[in-house]
Protein backbone atom coordinates (compact mmCIF):
# COMPACT_ATOMS: atom_id res chain seq x y z
CA UNK A 1 0.00 0.00 0.00
CA UNK A 2 1.27 3.43 -0.78
CA UNK A 3 2.19 5.91 1.97
CA UNK A 4 0.02 8.61 0.81
CA UNK A 5 -3.16 6.35 0.41
CA UNK A 6 -2.67 5.08 4.06
CA UNK A 7 -5.27 6.72 5.61
CA UNK A 8 -7.10 7.93 2.48
CA UNK A 9 -10.53 6.29 4.50
CA UNK A 10 -9.88 8.40 7.55
CA UNK A 11 -9.55 11.83 5.21
CA UNK A 12 -12.35 10.80 3.13
CA UNK A 13 -14.51 13.90 3.40
CA UNK A 14 -11.13 16.50 4.10
CA UNK A 15 -9.66 16.03 0.32
CA UNK A 16 -6.76 18.53 1.49
CA UNK A 17 -6.42 16.91 4.76
CA UNK A 18 -2.18 16.51 4.03
CA UNK A 19 -2.00 20.23 4.06
CA UNK A 20 -4.24 20.34 6.70
CA UNK A 21 -2.62 18.14 8.88
CA UNK A 22 0.78 19.97 8.03
CA UNK A 23 -0.77 23.63 9.27
CA UNK A 24 -1.53 21.90 12.34
CA UNK A 25 1.49 20.42 12.99
CA UNK A 26 3.42 23.62 11.75
CA UNK A 27 1.62 25.22 14.92
CA UNK A 28 2.58 22.79 17.47
CA UNK A 29 6.30 22.92 16.44
CA UNK A 30 6.06 26.61 16.37
CA UNK A 31 5.48 26.36 20.54
CA UNK A 32 8.43 23.01 20.94
CA UNK A 33 11.02 25.10 19.34
CA UNK A 34 9.84 28.93 20.95
CA UNK A 35 9.61 27.26 24.00
CA UNK A 36 12.74 26.09 23.96
CA UNK A 37 14.32 29.37 22.61
CA UNK A 38 12.82 31.78 25.46
CA UNK A 39 15.49 30.29 27.87
CA UNK A 40 18.30 31.65 25.83
CA UNK A 41 16.60 34.98 25.48
CA UNK A 42 15.91 35.63 28.81
CA UNK A 43 19.14 33.95 29.88
CA UNK A 44 20.26 37.19 31.33
CA UNK A 45 17.75 38.36 33.18
CA UNK A 46 17.05 34.47 35.26
CA UNK A 47 20.74 34.95 35.92
CA UNK A 48 20.42 38.65 37.47
CA UNK A 49 17.06 37.47 39.11
CA UNK A 50 17.95 34.25 40.72
CA UNK A 51 21.93 35.00 41.14
CA UNK A 52 22.90 31.69 39.09
CA UNK A 53 26.57 31.18 37.84
CA UNK A 54 27.17 30.95 33.41
CA UNK A 55 27.69 27.36 34.15
CA UNK A 56 24.71 26.75 36.29
CA UNK A 57 22.73 28.24 33.73
CA UNK A 58 24.48 26.50 30.62
CA UNK A 59 23.92 22.78 33.20
CA UNK A 60 19.96 23.85 32.35
CA UNK A 61 20.36 23.85 28.88
CA UNK A 62 22.64 20.64 29.36
CA UNK A 63 20.01 18.00 31.52
CA UNK A 64 17.31 19.56 28.97
CA UNK A 65 19.04 18.37 25.88
CA UNK A 66 20.21 14.82 27.75
CA UNK A 67 16.44 14.21 29.16
CA UNK A 68 15.43 14.45 25.18
CA UNK A 69 18.33 11.83 24.71
CA UNK A 70 17.40 9.68 26.97
CA UNK A 71 13.18 9.90 26.29
CA UNK A 72 13.97 9.55 22.66
CA UNK A 73 14.13 5.17 22.04
CA UNK A 74 10.92 5.15 24.49
CA UNK A 75 9.43 7.91 22.28
CA UNK A 76 10.52 6.34 19.17
CA UNK A 77 9.22 3.29 19.91
CA UNK A 78 5.96 3.76 21.23
CA UNK A 79 5.19 6.64 18.06
CA UNK A 80 5.43 3.12 15.67
CA UNK A 81 3.14 1.31 17.84
CA UNK A 82 0.52 3.98 19.49
CA UNK A 83 -1.77 6.44 18.04
CA UNK A 84 0.31 9.55 17.07
CA UNK A 85 -2.83 11.80 17.45
CA UNK A 86 -3.14 11.11 20.95
CA UNK A 87 0.88 11.45 21.54
CA UNK A 88 0.83 14.83 19.55
CA UNK A 89 -1.92 16.15 22.05
CA UNK A 90 -0.67 14.38 25.16
CA UNK A 91 2.72 15.88 24.75
CA UNK A 92 1.98 19.54 23.59
CA UNK A 93 -0.08 20.35 26.71
CA UNK A 94 2.49 18.50 29.18
CA UNK A 95 5.20 20.49 27.74
CA UNK A 96 3.38 23.70 27.54
CA UNK A 97 2.07 22.73 31.32
CA UNK A 98 5.53 22.63 32.22
CA UNK A 99 7.09 26.10 30.34
CA UNK A 100 4.05 27.62 32.35
CA UNK A 101 5.49 26.88 35.63
CA UNK A 102 9.29 27.48 34.55
CA UNK A 103 7.57 30.86 35.46
CA UNK A 104 7.68 30.00 39.20
CA UNK A 105 11.22 28.98 39.36
CA UNK A 106 12.83 30.01 42.37
CA UNK A 107 16.56 28.34 42.39
CA UNK A 108 18.73 26.10 39.96
CA UNK A 109 16.53 22.77 41.06
CA UNK A 110 13.28 24.35 40.18
CA UNK A 111 14.75 25.68 36.56
CA UNK A 112 16.09 21.80 35.92
CA UNK A 113 13.12 20.07 37.58
CA UNK A 114 10.32 22.21 35.05
CA UNK A 115 12.42 23.77 32.26
CA UNK A 116 15.14 20.74 31.69
CA UNK A 117 13.06 17.71 33.22
CA UNK A 118 9.78 18.06 33.02
CA UNK A 119 9.76 20.30 29.36
CA UNK A 120 11.88 18.20 27.98
CA UNK A 121 10.36 14.95 28.89
CA UNK A 122 7.56 16.14 26.93
CA UNK A 123 8.97 17.37 23.95
CA UNK A 124 10.96 14.53 23.30
CA UNK A 125 7.49 12.80 22.16
CA UNK A 126 6.63 14.38 19.58
CA UNK A 127 9.28 13.95 16.61
CA UNK A 128 8.99 10.60 16.21
CA UNK A 129 5.03 11.00 15.97
CA UNK A 130 4.86 13.82 13.59
CA UNK A 131 7.43 13.42 11.21
CA UNK A 132 6.58 9.61 9.82
CA UNK A 133 3.04 10.72 10.19
CA UNK A 134 3.59 13.56 7.91
CA UNK A 135 5.56 11.42 5.76
CA UNK A 136 2.71 9.02 5.67
CA UNK A 137 0.79 11.77 4.25
CA UNK A 138 3.20 13.02 2.08
CA UNK A 139 4.92 11.31 -0.66
CA UNK A 140 5.99 12.79 -3.58
CA UNK A 141 5.97 16.16 -1.63
CA UNK A 142 7.65 15.02 1.20
CA UNK A 143 11.06 16.74 1.49
CA UNK A 144 8.51 20.60 0.85
CA UNK A 145 6.18 19.52 3.37
CA UNK A 146 9.07 18.48 6.17
CA UNK A 147 10.96 21.75 4.71
CA UNK A 148 7.57 23.93 5.83
CA UNK A 149 7.31 22.08 8.71
CA UNK A 150 10.61 22.49 9.84
CA UNK A 151 10.04 26.52 9.04
CA UNK A 152 8.13 26.22 11.98
CA UNK A 153 11.25 25.99 13.89
CA UNK A 154 12.96 28.95 12.64
CA UNK A 155 9.72 31.05 13.22
CA UNK A 156 9.38 30.33 16.51
CA UNK A 157 12.14 30.73 17.86
CA UNK A 158 12.92 34.17 15.89
CA UNK A 159 9.47 35.24 17.39
CA UNK A 160 10.59 33.91 20.67
CA UNK A 161 13.82 35.97 20.22
CA UNK A 162 11.72 39.65 19.63
CA UNK A 163 8.83 38.91 21.86
CA UNK A 164 10.50 37.06 24.63
CA UNK A 165 12.76 39.68 25.29
CA UNK A 166 9.73 42.76 24.85
CA UNK A 167 8.02 40.93 27.10
CA UNK A 168 11.00 39.96 29.44
CA UNK A 169 11.84 43.91 29.47
CA UNK A 170 7.92 45.09 30.07
CA UNK A 171 6.81 41.96 32.45
CA UNK A 172 9.92 40.11 33.92
CA UNK A 173 11.20 36.73 32.47
CA UNK A 174 8.60 34.86 34.60
CA UNK A 175 5.88 36.36 31.94
CA UNK A 176 7.23 34.82 28.93
CA UNK A 177 7.31 31.55 29.89
CA UNK A 178 3.66 31.77 31.35
CA UNK A 179 2.55 33.48 27.54
CA UNK A 180 4.40 30.52 25.53
CA UNK A 181 3.04 27.85 27.42
CA UNK A 182 -0.07 29.26 27.77
CA UNK A 183 -0.46 29.72 23.58
CA UNK A 184 0.57 25.71 23.76
CA UNK A 185 -2.72 24.72 25.55
CA UNK A 186 -4.59 26.79 23.74
CA UNK A 187 -3.64 24.74 20.38
CA UNK A 188 -3.33 21.06 22.43
CA UNK A 189 -7.53 22.28 22.59
CA UNK A 190 -7.67 22.79 18.96
CA UNK A 191 -6.01 19.76 18.24
CA UNK A 192 -8.37 17.49 19.88
CA UNK A 193 -10.99 19.05 17.51
CA UNK A 194 -9.20 18.66 13.94
CA UNK A 195 -6.40 16.52 14.32
CA UNK A 196 -7.25 12.97 12.54
CA UNK A 197 -6.91 9.28 14.82
CA UNK A 198 -4.37 8.07 12.97
CA UNK A 199 -3.11 4.52 14.06
CA UNK A 200 0.33 3.79 14.30
CA UNK A 201 1.85 1.55 10.81
CA UNK A 202 2.83 -1.23 13.59
CA UNK A 203 -1.08 -1.68 13.86
CA UNK A 204 -2.09 -2.40 10.26
CA UNK A 205 -2.83 -5.41 9.00
CA UNK A 206 -0.55 -5.10 6.28
CA UNK A 207 2.38 -4.40 8.54
CA UNK A 208 3.17 -7.80 9.20
CA UNK A 209 4.09 -9.26 12.48
CA UNK A 210 5.10 -6.35 15.54
CA UNK A 211 8.68 -6.54 16.15
CA UNK A 212 10.28 -6.69 19.12
CA UNK A 213 11.04 -3.46 21.13
CA UNK A 214 14.82 -4.64 20.82
CA UNK A 215 14.43 -5.27 16.93
CA UNK A 216 12.65 -1.70 16.40
CA UNK A 217 15.09 0.23 18.31
CA UNK A 218 18.09 -1.28 16.43
CA UNK A 219 17.05 -0.73 12.95
CA UNK A 220 19.59 2.51 12.91
CA UNK A 221 22.41 0.29 13.62
CA UNK A 222 21.71 -1.80 10.83
CA UNK A 223 22.10 0.87 8.10
CA UNK A 224 25.40 2.17 7.84
CA UNK A 225 23.91 5.21 6.01
CA UNK A 226 21.64 5.94 8.65
CA UNK A 227 24.68 6.14 11.14
CA UNK A 228 26.29 8.25 9.20
CA UNK A 229 23.57 10.48 8.92
CA UNK A 230 23.21 10.11 12.51
CA UNK A 231 26.93 11.31 12.34
CA UNK A 232 26.12 14.54 10.78
CA UNK A 233 22.57 15.32 12.90
CA UNK A 234 24.74 15.04 16.12
CA UNK A 235 27.15 17.82 14.51
CA UNK A 236 23.58 19.67 13.54
CA UNK A 237 22.76 19.30 17.23
CA UNK A 238 25.74 19.94 19.51
CA UNK A 239 26.04 23.50 17.25
CA UNK A 240 22.31 24.24 17.33
CA UNK A 241 22.50 23.81 21.01
CA UNK A 242 24.77 25.94 22.08
CA UNK A 243 23.91 28.20 19.30
CA UNK A 244 19.83 28.94 20.87
CA UNK A 245 21.20 28.75 24.27
CA UNK A 246 23.93 31.46 24.06
CA UNK A 247 24.03 33.48 20.90
CA UNK A 248 21.86 36.16 22.65
CA UNK A 249 24.07 36.29 25.27
CA UNK A 250 26.99 36.46 22.63
CA UNK A 251 25.76 39.47 20.93
CA UNK A 252 24.54 41.14 24.37
CA UNK A 253 28.22 41.02 25.89
CA UNK A 254 30.07 41.83 22.89
CA UNK A 255 28.66 44.62 21.27
CA UNK A 256 26.75 45.92 24.70
CA UNK A 257 23.04 45.45 23.43
CA UNK A 258 19.42 45.52 24.99
CA UNK A 259 17.80 42.64 25.98
CA UNK A 260 15.14 42.87 23.36
CA UNK A 261 17.82 43.82 20.18
CA UNK A 262 20.51 40.73 21.49
CA UNK A 263 17.61 38.06 21.86
CA UNK A 264 16.19 39.22 18.31
CA UNK A 265 19.48 39.63 15.81
CA UNK A 266 20.10 36.20 17.42
CA UNK A 267 17.71 34.37 16.51
CA UNK A 268 16.29 36.97 13.37
CA UNK A 269 18.68 37.14 11.00
CA UNK A 270 20.01 33.78 11.83
CA UNK A 271 16.39 31.85 11.19
CA UNK A 272 15.44 34.05 8.42
CA UNK A 273 18.25 32.88 6.28
CA UNK A 274 18.06 29.02 7.62
CA UNK A 275 13.94 29.29 6.36
CA UNK A 276 15.04 31.16 3.24
CA UNK A 277 17.50 27.85 2.90
CA UNK A 278 15.28 24.89 4.13
CA UNK A 279 12.88 26.20 1.59
CA UNK A 280 14.73 26.55 -1.37
CA UNK A 281 16.53 23.14 -0.40
CA UNK A 282 12.88 20.86 0.15
CA UNK A 283 11.93 22.45 -3.17
CA UNK A 284 14.78 21.62 -4.97
CA UNK A 285 15.55 18.11 -3.42
CA UNK A 286 11.96 17.11 -3.80
CA UNK A 287 12.83 17.53 -7.75
CA UNK A 288 15.73 15.95 -8.35
CA UNK A 289 15.58 13.11 -5.98
CA UNK A 290 12.92 11.36 -7.84
CA UNK A 291 15.79 10.72 -10.79
CA UNK A 292 18.93 11.06 -8.28
CA UNK A 293 18.06 9.91 -4.46
CA UNK A 294 21.36 10.03 -3.54
CA UNK A 295 21.06 13.52 -4.17
CA UNK A 296 19.75 14.61 -0.52
CA UNK A 297 22.64 13.45 1.25
CA UNK A 298 24.70 15.02 -1.31
CA UNK A 299 23.43 18.68 -0.82
CA UNK A 300 23.44 17.84 3.02
CA UNK A 301 27.07 17.34 3.10
CA UNK A 302 27.89 20.23 1.01
CA UNK A 303 25.98 22.39 3.14
CA UNK A 304 27.84 21.27 6.28
CA UNK A 305 31.31 21.65 4.53
CA UNK A 306 30.86 25.52 3.12
CA UNK A 307 29.38 26.39 6.95
CA UNK A 308 32.89 25.39 8.20
CA UNK A 309 34.07 28.97 8.05
CA UNK A 310 31.15 30.95 8.27
CA UNK A 311 30.60 29.68 11.83
CA UNK A 312 34.35 30.08 12.34
CA UNK A 313 33.92 33.69 11.69
CA UNK A 314 30.83 34.44 13.62
CA UNK A 315 33.07 33.60 16.47
CA UNK A 316 35.71 36.10 15.45
CA UNK A 317 33.53 39.14 13.89
CA UNK A 318 34.67 42.18 15.49
CA UNK A 319 31.28 44.33 14.53
CA UNK A 320 27.70 43.66 15.17
CA UNK A 321 26.89 43.83 10.86
CA UNK A 322 29.52 41.02 10.28
CA UNK A 323 28.42 39.15 13.55
CA UNK A 324 25.14 39.15 11.82
CA UNK A 325 26.04 38.57 8.54
CA UNK A 326 27.59 35.05 9.67
CA UNK A 327 24.78 34.16 11.46
CA UNK A 328 22.75 34.82 8.40
CA UNK A 329 25.11 32.47 6.61
CA UNK A 330 25.20 29.70 9.08
CA UNK A 331 21.73 29.75 8.77
CA UNK A 332 21.33 29.82 5.42
CA UNK A 333 23.49 26.21 5.63
CA UNK A 334 21.81 25.01 8.03
CA UNK A 335 18.44 25.10 6.37
CA UNK A 336 19.55 23.27 3.31
CA UNK A 337 20.97 20.47 5.35
CA UNK A 338 17.78 20.33 7.90
CA UNK A 339 15.48 20.34 4.35
CA UNK A 340 16.43 16.73 4.14
CA UNK A 341 17.41 15.59 7.46
CA UNK A 342 14.15 13.30 7.77
CA UNK A 343 13.78 12.33 4.66
CA UNK A 344 17.01 11.06 3.99
CA UNK A 345 17.08 8.94 6.35
CA UNK A 346 13.69 7.30 5.54
CA UNK A 347 15.21 7.04 2.39
CA UNK A 348 17.09 4.03 3.98
CA UNK A 349 14.29 3.14 6.98
CA UNK A 350 11.09 1.23 6.32
CA UNK A 351 7.66 2.79 7.27
CA UNK A 352 7.24 0.73 9.70
CA UNK A 353 10.48 1.39 11.38
CA UNK A 354 10.69 5.30 10.78
CA UNK A 355 9.83 6.54 14.36
CA UNK A 356 11.89 4.13 16.09
CA UNK A 357 14.56 5.36 13.77
CA UNK A 358 14.02 9.05 14.41
CA UNK A 359 13.42 8.05 18.24
CA UNK A 360 17.47 6.60 18.43
CA UNK A 361 18.63 9.13 15.73
CA UNK A 362 18.04 11.83 18.27
CA UNK A 363 19.12 10.47 21.22
CA UNK A 364 22.29 9.98 20.17
CA UNK A 365 22.58 13.45 18.74
CA UNK A 366 21.26 15.18 21.65
CA UNK A 367 23.44 12.78 24.33
CA UNK A 368 26.49 14.40 22.41
CA UNK A 369 24.55 17.74 21.93
CA UNK A 370 23.83 17.97 25.54
CA UNK A 371 27.31 19.28 26.36
CA UNK A 372 27.42 21.92 24.37
CA UNK A 373 25.72 24.57 26.20
CA UNK A 374 27.74 23.41 29.35
CA UNK A 375 30.96 24.09 27.60
CA UNK A 376 30.21 27.07 26.46
CA UNK A 377 29.12 28.50 30.26
CA UNK A 378 32.62 27.10 31.00
CA UNK A 379 34.33 28.88 28.16
CA UNK A 380 32.81 32.31 29.23
CA UNK A 381 33.71 32.04 32.92
CA UNK A 382 37.31 31.23 31.66
CA UNK A 383 37.97 34.23 29.20
CA UNK A 384 37.39 37.89 29.77
CA UNK A 385 34.13 39.00 28.65
CA UNK A 386 32.93 39.10 25.32
CA UNK A 387 36.02 36.52 24.38
CA UNK A 388 34.90 33.42 25.87
CA UNK A 389 31.73 32.76 24.15
CA UNK A 390 33.37 34.38 20.78
CA UNK A 391 36.36 31.38 21.02
CA UNK A 392 33.48 28.91 21.58
CA UNK A 393 31.37 29.73 19.02
CA UNK A 394 34.77 29.27 16.20
CA UNK A 395 35.64 26.08 17.65
CA UNK A 396 32.30 24.51 16.97
CA UNK A 397 33.29 24.91 13.24
CA UNK A 398 34.79 21.59 13.74
CA UNK A 399 31.64 19.51 14.53
CA UNK A 400 30.51 20.73 11.05
CA UNK A 401 33.32 19.57 9.76
CA UNK A 402 33.26 16.12 11.10
CA UNK A 403 29.47 15.66 10.16
CA UNK A 404 30.51 16.68 6.42
CA UNK A 405 33.12 13.99 6.17
CA UNK A 406 30.59 11.63 7.45
CA UNK A 407 27.60 12.53 5.17
CA UNK A 408 30.58 12.28 2.17
CA UNK A 409 31.50 8.31 3.31
CA UNK A 410 27.49 7.79 3.27
CA UNK A 411 27.43 9.30 -0.73
CA UNK A 412 30.41 7.70 -2.03
CA UNK A 413 30.12 4.08 -0.02
CA UNK A 414 26.98 3.11 1.61
CA UNK A 415 24.24 4.78 -0.07
CA UNK A 416 23.28 2.72 -2.90
CA UNK A 417 23.40 -0.31 -0.82
CA UNK A 418 21.08 0.87 2.24
CA UNK A 419 18.75 2.64 0.00
CA UNK A 420 15.08 1.84 0.47
CA UNK A 421 12.49 1.94 -3.02
CA UNK A 422 9.45 2.92 -1.05
CA UNK A 423 6.07 2.01 -3.31
CA UNK A 424 4.37 5.81 -4.51
CA UNK A 425 7.31 7.99 -3.40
Amino acid sequence: MSGGAEHSGSAAGRPRYKWELLALLFCAFFFHQGDRAIFGVVLSAIKADLNLADSQLGLVGSVLFFTLAIMMPVAGYLGDVWNRKKIIIGCLLFWSAATMCTGLAGGLIALIAFRSVATAGGESFYAPAAYPLLATYHTRTRAIALSIHQTSLYIGVMVSGFLGGFIAERWGWRSAFFTFGGGGIVLGVVLMWRLLDAPAPAARSDAGPRDSVWRALGVLFRSPTALLLTAGFTAIVFVNNAYVVWAPVFLQERFHLSLTKAGGFAMFYHHLAALVGILAGGWLSDRVAVTRPVFRPQMMGAAMLLAVPVIFLMGRAGTLAGACAAMAGFGLFRGLYEANTHAALFQVIAPRHRASAVGIMTMLAFLVGSLSPWLLGRLRESYAEGLGLGYGFSVLSGAYLLGGLALLVAVFFTFQRDYYREPGA
